[in-house]
C-alpha cells in the first residue's frame, strides 16, 4: 500500500536528510518537537517505516535493538560500516558476504534469500581518541 505524500512526510524526509548519520525515530522526533512543527512521534514513525519500505532510506538496528534511520543515499542492496561512537557511516560493496549468502543458502535448500549485513566498530579518530583517553587514565 503506498504512503500518502503528505507536508508531515515531506517534513520527516527531509529532517532525515538533514541528519549526520543513522538517528532513531525518537531523535528525529525531537529535532521536529523544538522546530515547533507539531509532527507526532506516531507519525515519524510511519513516514521513516514508509521512507524504509520504498528504498528512501536505509533501515538497521543498533547493537542494542533501536532501529535507525539515514537516508538513502545509494541505490539498491548495500551495506555499512558504521561507528559506535560518532555514528560516520560508509556504505560499502561487500561481494564476498553476497557469495556466501547465496551459497549457505542454496547449500540449505533455500531460494531467494535475503540478508542483512551491518558492521559496527570505530572509525579512526574515535579509536585515536579512545587510545588518547585509556593512555591518560
Amino acid at each position: 500500500m503506498a504512503q500518502r505524500n503528505t507536508w508531515q512526510r515531506d517534513r520527516v524526509r527531509e529532517a532525515l536528510g538533514d541528519a549526520s548519520g543513522f538517528v532513531s525515530a525518537q531523535s528525529l522526533h525531537a529535532t521536529l518537537r523544538e522546530e515547533n512543527t507539531g509532527i507526532g512521534l506516531a507519525t515519524v514513525y510511519r513516514a521513516l517505516a514508509g521512507l524504509a519500505a520504498q528504498g528512501e532510506a536505509d533501515s538497521l538496528q543498533s547493537p542494542e535493538g533501536e532501529s535507525l534511520y539515514r537516508a538513502c543515499t545509494s541505490p539498491g542492496h548495500h551495506h555499512h560500516l558504521i561507528c559506535r561512537s560518532c555514528g560516520l557511516t560508509v556504505e560499502i560493496a561487500a561481494t564476498d558476504v553476497e557469495q556466501w549468502a547465496r551459497r549457505t543458502a542454496a547449500l540449505h535448500g533455500f531460494s531467494e534469500a535475503e540478508h542483512v549485513v551491518d558492521i559496527f566498530g570505530l572509525c579512526t579518530p574515535c579509536s585515536q581518541a579512545r587510545a588518547r583517553d585509556r593512555a591518560g587514565d
